[in-house]
Protein backbone atom coordinates (compact mmCIF):
# COMPACT_ATOMS: atom_id res chain seq x y z
CA UNK A 1 0.00 0.00 0.00
CA UNK A 2 1.61 2.98 -1.42
CA UNK A 3 1.75 6.20 1.34
CA UNK A 4 -1.14 8.76 0.28
CA UNK A 5 -0.10 11.61 -1.54
CA UNK A 6 -2.17 14.08 -0.19
CA UNK A 7 -2.55 15.93 3.34
CA UNK A 8 -5.50 14.26 4.39
CA UNK A 9 -6.67 12.46 7.87
CA UNK A 10 -4.61 8.98 5.94
CA UNK A 11 -1.84 10.85 5.95
CA UNK A 12 0.59 10.79 9.54
CA UNK A 13 4.05 12.74 9.70
CA UNK A 14 6.53 12.46 12.41
CA UNK A 15 9.51 15.23 13.06
CA UNK A 16 12.20 14.45 15.23
CA UNK A 17 14.70 17.34 15.64
CA UNK A 18 13.28 20.79 16.44
CA UNK A 19 16.66 23.27 16.62
CA UNK A 20 17.40 26.36 14.73
CA UNK A 21 16.50 24.48 11.46
CA UNK A 22 14.11 22.14 12.41
CA UNK A 23 11.69 24.21 13.86
CA UNK A 24 11.17 26.42 11.36
CA UNK A 25 10.75 23.01 8.65
CA UNK A 26 8.15 21.40 10.67
CA UNK A 27 6.25 24.70 11.35
CA UNK A 28 5.98 24.51 7.68
CA UNK A 29 4.36 21.28 7.16
CA UNK A 30 1.87 22.00 10.15
CA UNK A 31 0.95 24.99 8.66
CA UNK A 32 -0.09 22.93 5.46
CA UNK A 33 -2.06 21.18 7.53
CA UNK A 34 -0.52 17.60 7.65
CA UNK A 35 -1.08 15.78 10.88
CA UNK A 36 2.22 16.24 12.50
CA UNK A 37 3.73 14.72 15.74
CA UNK A 38 7.28 16.26 17.11
CA UNK A 39 9.74 14.97 19.25
CA UNK A 40 12.87 17.04 20.16
CA UNK A 41 15.53 16.35 23.13
CA UNK A 42 14.35 19.83 24.67
CA UNK A 43 10.68 18.94 24.21
CA UNK A 44 9.87 23.15 25.08
CA UNK A 45 11.54 23.59 21.69
CA UNK A 46 8.87 22.21 20.50
CA UNK A 47 6.28 24.10 21.77
CA UNK A 48 5.38 26.56 18.44
CA UNK A 49 4.68 23.64 16.63
CA UNK A 50 0.93 23.56 18.87
CA UNK A 51 0.26 27.00 17.38
CA UNK A 52 -0.03 25.74 14.02
CA UNK A 53 -2.70 22.32 15.37
CA UNK A 54 1.27 19.72 15.41
CA UNK A 55 1.19 17.70 18.18
CA UNK A 56 4.38 16.93 20.60
CA UNK A 57 5.41 13.79 22.13
CA UNK A 58 8.01 12.44 24.98
CA UNK A 59 9.78 9.92 23.38
CA UNK A 60 11.18 8.78 19.68
CA UNK A 61 8.80 5.20 20.30
CA UNK A 62 5.14 7.80 20.03
CA UNK A 63 6.49 8.12 16.46
CA UNK A 64 7.00 4.23 15.31
CA UNK A 65 3.81 3.68 13.71
CA UNK A 66 4.03 7.15 11.74
CA UNK A 67 3.31 7.01 7.78
CA UNK A 68 6.88 8.98 7.54
CA UNK A 69 9.19 10.51 10.12
CA UNK A 70 11.57 13.27 9.50
CA UNK A 71 14.91 13.89 10.97
CA UNK A 72 16.87 16.94 11.51
CA UNK A 73 19.70 16.94 13.86
CA UNK A 74 23.58 18.32 14.39
CA UNK A 75 25.37 15.83 13.74
CA UNK A 76 26.29 11.89 12.64
CA UNK A 77 26.30 10.35 16.16
CA UNK A 78 22.95 12.49 16.88
CA UNK A 79 21.37 11.11 13.61
CA UNK A 80 22.80 7.24 14.70
CA UNK A 81 21.24 7.91 18.12
CA UNK A 82 18.09 8.91 17.28
CA UNK A 83 17.25 6.72 14.86
CA UNK A 84 19.83 3.18 15.92
CA UNK A 85 19.99 3.65 19.52
CA UNK A 86 18.42 1.65 22.24
CA UNK A 87 15.02 3.70 22.31
CA UNK A 88 15.86 5.14 18.66
CA UNK A 89 12.76 5.21 16.17
CA UNK A 90 14.21 1.58 14.59
CA UNK A 91 14.69 -0.31 17.65
CA UNK A 92 11.71 -2.51 17.47
CA UNK A 93 11.49 -4.32 14.50
CA UNK A 94 8.00 -5.07 15.31
CA UNK A 95 6.92 -1.16 14.95
CA UNK A 96 8.76 0.81 12.14
CA UNK A 97 7.60 3.70 9.75
CA UNK A 98 7.18 3.50 6.19
CA UNK A 99 9.51 6.07 5.27
CA UNK A 100 12.38 7.74 7.09
CA UNK A 101 13.75 10.92 5.57
CA UNK A 102 17.03 12.88 6.65
CA UNK A 103 17.28 16.36 6.31
CA UNK A 104 20.54 16.76 8.12
CA UNK A 105 24.05 17.45 7.08
CA UNK A 106 25.61 14.06 8.22
CA UNK A 107 28.61 11.96 6.99
CA UNK A 108 27.69 9.46 3.92
CA UNK A 109 29.38 6.59 6.23
CA UNK A 110 26.51 7.15 9.07
CA UNK A 111 23.88 7.87 6.44
CA UNK A 112 25.21 4.59 4.59
CA UNK A 113 24.77 2.47 8.27
CA UNK A 114 21.19 4.14 8.77
CA UNK A 115 20.24 3.05 5.42
CA UNK A 116 21.89 -0.75 5.35
CA UNK A 117 19.33 -0.80 8.81
CA UNK A 118 16.24 0.55 6.98
CA UNK A 119 16.63 -1.53 4.34
CA UNK A 120 16.78 -4.83 6.74
CA UNK A 121 13.58 -3.56 8.19
CA UNK A 122 11.69 -2.61 5.00
CA UNK A 123 11.72 0.83 5.80
CA UNK A 124 12.36 3.44 2.63
CA UNK A 125 15.17 5.57 3.46
CA UNK A 126 16.12 8.98 1.61
CA UNK A 127 18.64 11.42 2.10
CA UNK A 128 17.49 14.79 2.24
CA UNK A 129 20.06 17.92 3.17
CA UNK A 130 19.24 21.70 2.54
CA UNK A 131 20.25 24.40 1.96
CA UNK A 132 19.53 27.32 4.08
CA UNK A 133 18.82 28.60 7.11
CA UNK A 134 16.31 28.78 9.61
CA UNK A 135 14.87 32.45 8.37
CA UNK A 136 15.32 31.44 4.77
CA UNK A 137 13.00 28.25 5.48
CA UNK A 138 10.17 30.41 7.38
CA UNK A 139 9.89 32.21 4.00
CA UNK A 140 9.97 28.65 2.41
CA UNK A 141 13.29 29.16 0.60
CA UNK A 142 15.29 26.58 1.09
CA UNK A 143 16.85 24.40 -1.26
CA UNK A 144 16.80 20.18 -0.70
CA UNK A 145 18.89 17.81 -2.80
CA UNK A 146 17.68 14.31 -2.26
CA UNK A 147 18.79 10.62 -2.84
CA UNK A 148 17.51 7.38 -2.40
CA UNK A 149 14.67 4.56 -4.12
CA UNK A 150 13.37 6.64 -6.48
CA UNK A 151 9.65 5.24 -5.75
CA UNK A 152 10.07 6.10 -2.38
CA UNK A 153 10.81 9.63 -3.20
CA UNK A 154 8.08 9.60 -5.56
CA UNK A 155 5.53 8.85 -2.71
CA UNK A 156 6.97 11.53 -0.39
CA UNK A 157 7.83 14.33 -2.86
CA UNK A 158 4.54 16.08 -1.84
CA UNK A 159 6.11 16.79 1.42
CA UNK A 160 9.23 17.86 0.61
CA UNK A 161 7.90 20.25 -1.45
CA UNK A 162 6.13 21.93 0.94
CA UNK A 163 9.65 22.43 3.11
CA UNK A 164 11.48 24.71 0.56
CA UNK A 165 11.55 26.93 -3.03
CA UNK A 166 13.38 23.53 -5.23
CA UNK A 167 13.83 19.83 -4.80
CA UNK A 168 16.03 18.10 -6.67
CA UNK A 169 16.70 14.53 -7.06
CA UNK A 170 19.95 13.12 -7.91
CA UNK A 171 20.28 9.59 -7.63
CA UNK A 172 20.49 6.41 -5.38
CA UNK A 173 22.55 6.08 -2.31
CA UNK A 174 23.93 8.37 -0.32
CA UNK A 175 25.13 10.90 -3.14
CA UNK A 176 22.87 13.96 -1.66
CA UNK A 177 25.34 13.93 1.28
CA UNK A 178 28.10 14.63 -1.05
CA UNK A 179 26.45 17.04 -2.82
CA UNK A 180 25.42 18.92 0.32
CA UNK A 181 28.88 18.81 1.57
CA UNK A 182 30.90 20.16 -1.71
CA UNK A 183 27.97 22.85 -1.30
CA UNK A 184 28.59 23.79 2.24
CA UNK A 185 32.74 23.77 1.31
CA UNK A 186 31.69 26.30 -1.38
CA UNK A 187 29.61 28.60 1.85
CA UNK A 188 32.99 28.41 3.26
CA UNK A 189 35.30 29.27 0.26
CA UNK A 190 33.02 32.40 -0.87
CA UNK A 191 32.20 33.44 3.21
CA UNK A 192 36.12 33.79 3.62
CA UNK A 193 36.72 35.36 0.03
CA UNK A 194 34.07 37.82 0.79
CA UNK A 195 35.72 38.58 4.17
CA UNK A 196 38.93 39.50 2.35
CA UNK A 197 37.56 41.72 -0.48
CA UNK A 198 35.24 43.59 2.15
CA UNK A 199 38.10 43.91 4.74
CA UNK A 200 40.61 45.08 1.53
CA UNK A 201 37.75 47.83 0.42
CA UNK A 202 37.43 48.90 3.90
CA UNK A 203 41.08 49.72 4.51
CA UNK A 204 40.91 51.30 1.28
CA UNK A 205 38.50 53.58 2.70
CA UNK A 206 35.41 52.21 1.09
CA UNK A 207 32.13 51.73 3.72
CA UNK A 208 31.22 47.99 4.19
CA UNK A 209 27.60 48.55 3.10
CA UNK A 210 28.51 50.82 0.22
CA UNK A 211 31.15 48.09 -1.00
CA UNK A 212 28.56 45.40 -0.53
CA UNK A 213 25.74 46.87 -1.90
CA UNK A 214 27.58 47.19 -5.69
CA UNK A 215 28.62 43.84 -5.56
CA UNK A 216 25.24 42.42 -5.08
CA UNK A 217 23.66 44.62 -7.65
CA UNK A 218 27.14 43.18 -9.78
CA UNK A 219 27.73 40.30 -11.69
CA UNK A 220 29.40 38.98 -9.28
CA UNK A 221 26.03 39.23 -6.19
CA UNK A 222 24.44 36.15 -5.43
CA UNK A 223 21.55 35.16 -3.12
CA UNK A 224 24.17 34.14 -0.89
CA UNK A 225 26.24 37.18 -0.64
CA UNK A 226 22.45 39.27 -0.06
CA UNK A 227 21.79 36.57 3.21
CA UNK A 228 25.70 37.58 4.51
CA UNK A 229 25.36 41.53 3.80
CA UNK A 230 23.41 42.84 7.08
CA UNK A 231 25.51 40.45 9.19
CA UNK A 232 28.85 41.89 7.13
CA UNK A 233 27.65 45.46 7.65
CA UNK A 234 26.21 45.60 11.07
CA UNK A 235 28.80 42.79 12.43
CA UNK A 236 25.34 41.22 13.58
CA UNK A 237 26.61 37.38 14.47
CA UNK A 238 23.79 35.99 15.67
CA UNK A 239 24.19 32.36 15.50
CA UNK A 240 23.09 30.62 11.77
CA UNK A 241 25.58 28.34 11.16
CA UNK A 242 28.17 28.25 13.56
CA UNK A 243 32.45 28.29 13.00
CA UNK A 244 31.92 24.55 14.72
CA UNK A 245 29.75 22.79 12.39
CA UNK A 246 31.35 24.15 9.24
CA UNK A 247 34.62 23.18 10.61
CA UNK A 248 32.84 19.58 10.67
CA UNK A 249 31.78 20.08 7.08
CA UNK A 250 34.73 20.90 5.80
CA UNK A 251 36.15 17.79 7.61
CA UNK A 252 33.66 15.70 5.82
CA UNK A 253 34.63 17.15 2.55
CA UNK A 254 38.41 17.00 2.39
CA UNK A 255 37.67 13.55 3.70
CA UNK A 256 35.84 12.82 0.55
CA UNK A 257 38.46 14.14 -1.77
CA UNK A 258 41.02 12.34 0.33
CA UNK A 259 39.04 9.39 -0.75
CA UNK A 260 38.20 10.00 -4.40
CA UNK A 261 41.82 11.57 -5.31
CA UNK A 262 40.41 14.91 -5.49
CA UNK A 263 42.80 17.76 -5.32
CA UNK A 264 41.10 21.12 -3.46
CA UNK A 265 43.97 23.64 -2.64
CA UNK A 266 41.66 26.85 -1.91
CA UNK A 267 39.10 24.15 0.04
CA UNK A 268 42.49 22.93 2.27
CA UNK A 269 43.26 26.84 2.48
CA UNK A 270 39.90 28.01 3.90
CA UNK A 271 39.61 25.26 5.88
CA UNK A 272 42.60 26.94 8.37
CA UNK A 273 40.69 29.94 7.84
CA UNK A 274 37.48 27.95 9.88
CA UNK A 275 39.31 26.04 12.65
CA UNK A 276 41.34 30.01 13.34
CA UNK A 277 38.00 31.25 14.02
CA UNK A 278 37.00 27.93 15.83
CA UNK A 279 40.35 28.76 17.99
CA UNK A 280 38.99 31.88 19.17
CA UNK A 281 36.46 30.49 21.61
CA UNK A 282 33.38 32.25 19.99
CA UNK A 283 31.82 28.86 18.63
CA UNK A 284 28.57 29.88 19.58
CA UNK A 285 28.48 32.77 17.03
CA UNK A 286 27.77 32.70 13.23
CA UNK A 287 30.71 32.22 11.08
CA UNK A 288 30.62 35.50 9.73
CA UNK A 289 33.15 36.18 12.55
CA UNK A 290 35.28 35.10 9.67
CA UNK A 291 34.75 38.83 8.89
CA UNK A 292 36.46 39.64 12.40
CA UNK A 293 39.55 37.30 11.93
CA UNK A 294 40.26 39.12 8.37
CA UNK A 295 39.80 42.53 10.26
CA UNK A 296 42.30 41.64 13.23
CA UNK A 297 44.79 40.04 9.97
CA UNK A 298 44.60 43.16 8.17
CA UNK A 299 45.25 45.97 11.49
CA UNK A 300 42.09 47.39 11.74
CA UNK A 301 39.56 46.75 13.83
CA UNK A 302 35.67 46.84 12.84
CA UNK A 303 32.69 48.88 14.01
CA UNK A 304 28.96 48.22 13.02
CA UNK A 305 27.41 50.48 10.23
CA UNK A 306 23.98 50.33 12.05
CA UNK A 307 22.51 50.37 8.39
CA UNK A 308 19.78 48.86 7.15
CA UNK A 309 20.70 46.21 4.42
CA UNK A 310 18.40 44.25 2.07
CA UNK A 311 18.74 40.66 2.33
CA UNK A 312 17.15 39.51 -0.25
CA UNK A 313 14.05 37.73 1.63
CA UNK A 314 11.72 40.58 1.62
CA UNK A 315 13.02 42.76 4.27
CA UNK A 316 15.50 45.94 5.87
CA UNK A 317 17.61 44.22 8.08
CA UNK A 318 19.09 46.53 10.48
CA UNK A 319 21.57 45.55 13.53
CA UNK A 320 19.23 43.19 14.91
CA UNK A 321 18.23 41.05 12.19
CA UNK A 322 21.46 40.32 10.25
CA UNK A 323 21.53 36.78 9.06
CA UNK A 324 23.56 34.57 7.12
CA UNK A 325 22.87 31.55 5.19
CA UNK A 326 24.09 27.58 5.78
Amino acid sequence: MSIPTTNGPGLRVGWIGTGRMGLSMASLLAQANVDLTAWNRTLAKAEPLKEYGASLCAAIADLRGMDVVFTMVSASADLEHVLLGEDGLLADPAQVPRVVVDCSTVSAESSAKVRQVCEELGVGYLAAPVSGNGKVAKVGGLSLVVSGPKETYDEVVHLLERLGKSVTYVGEGEVARLVKIAHNLMLGVVTQTLAEITVLAEKGGVPRHAFLEFLNNSVMGSVFTRYKSPAFVNLDYTPTFTPILLRKDFDLGLAAARQLDVPMPVVAATAQCVQASVGTGRVDEDFAILLDLQAAASGITLASEDVAVDDGLGTAAGKAEGNAAS
